[in-house]
C-alpha cells in the first residue's frame, strides 16, 4: 500500500473518539460515495466532507490502491468490487445476529418470521425462521425482489423522499405478481403515507395471492432492515394483525439496540 509522510502524519492523529482520525475520515467518504449512488468527483466529496482537496486526494489514492475505491475514465471515483464481499459477509452475520429474535417472532406469533435489506434497487431477504404450521410461507434467503409488491419494501421505503422513491420505481418498473399488486407510483406513495400513518406495512395478496405480510422497520439499523411475518391470509387476518404488530414492533426496538450494542462491543 502506498504511503507518504502526509498520510504517516494524519493517521497518526487521534479522532475526536479515541480512533484514528484518516480511517474515520476513509470511511466518511465511502459513505458519502454511496449516498451520491456509488460515483462522485474529488470537488463533490470536498463540498460535502469539508475536507481540503490534498487529504481527499490522499485518502482516496490509498483506497483505490486497496482496492475499495476505482477511478473511472472520466477522472471520478467508484465504490470498488473489494467492498462487494465485505458488504456480502455483514449481510450474512445481521442475518445470523437477527435469527433469535425471528425465533421469538416465530413463538409468539405462529408465524414465519423474516428479515430484509434494501440493496440497491431490490428487496433481499437475509435471514428467515420457518413456522411451526404444516401451511407456511417460505422465502429462499438470498431471494431478491421488487419493493413495490412487499411488506417489507413498503416498510424500508416509507421515510425515503417522494422524488427517490419515484427514480426508484422508474428504474424498476412496478410489474403485477398478481391482480391485487400496486402497479402505479401514486398508489405506491398513497401506500407508504398509510405505512407512515399505522406504524407497519402490510403486503395483502400483493405477493402472492392467500398470502398476506405486515412489516415494521428496524429502528436505527445500521443498514436500512425490516422485519416481517407471513402467513397464509386465513390466519393473518385484522384481527390477528391488531396482536402480532405490537409484537413485531417490539422485536424490531430490541433487535435494533442488540445490533447498537454489537457495534459497541468493539470499542477499547
Amino acid at each position: 500500500m502506498p504511503t507518504s509522510s502526509a498520510s504517516t502524519t494524519d493517521a497518526a492523529k487521534p479522532a475526536a473518539s479515541g480512533g484514528v482520525q484518516s480511517l474515520e475520515r476513509a470511511f466518511d467518504l465511502l459513505e458519502r460515495m454511496a449516498d451520491a449512488g456509488g460515483e462522485v468527483g474529488l470537488s463533490e466529496l470536498s463540498a460535502s466532507s469539508g475536507l481540503p482537496l490534498p487529504t481527499i486526494h490522499r485518502l482516496m489514492r490509498t483506497l483505490v490502491a486497496c482496492g475499495y475505491v476505482r477511478q473511472q475514465p472520466n477522472r471520478r471515483y467508484a465504490l470498488g468490487p473489494r467492498l462487494i464481499r465485505l458488504g456480502e459477509s455483514a449481510s450474512r452475520l445481521l442475518g445470523t445476529w437477527a435469527r433469535p429474535y425471528l425465533a421469538r417472532l416465530v413463538e409468539e406469533t405462529g408465524e414465519t418470521a423474516n428479515m430484509a435489506l434494501l440493496d440497491g434497487d431490490e428487496i433481499v431477504y437475509v435471514a428467515q425462521v420457518p413456522s411451526k404450521h404444516s401451511m407456511r410461507m417460505f422465502t429462499e434467503v438470498g431471494r431478491r425482489v421488487l419493493p413495490h409488491s412487499t411488506g417489507v419494501g413498503k416498510a424500508l421505503l416509507a421515510h425515503t423522499p417522494p422524488e427517490e422513491v419515484r427514480a426508484l420505481l422508474a428504474r424498476t418498473g412496478m410489474p403485477a405478481a398478481t391482480e391485487k399488486t400496486i402497479t402505479t407510483p401514486e398508489g405506491f406513495l398513497d401506500a407508504l403515507v398509510a405505512v407512515r400513518e399505522a406504524g407497519y406495512a402490510v403486503d395483502d395478496n400483493e405477493q402472492e395471492i392467500g398470502v398476506r405480510c405486515l412489516a415494521v422497520p428496524v429502528p436505527d439499523s445500521p443498514t436500512a432492515a425490516a422485519i416481517s411475518i407471513s402467513g397464509p391470509a386465513g390466519r393473518v387476518t385484522e384481527a390477528a394483525t391488531e396482536k402480532i404488530v405490537p409484537i413485531l414492533q417490539e422485536v424490531a426496538r430490541d433487535l435494533s439496540a442488540a445490533l447498537a450494542n454489537t457495534a459497541g462491543n468493539g470499542q477499547g
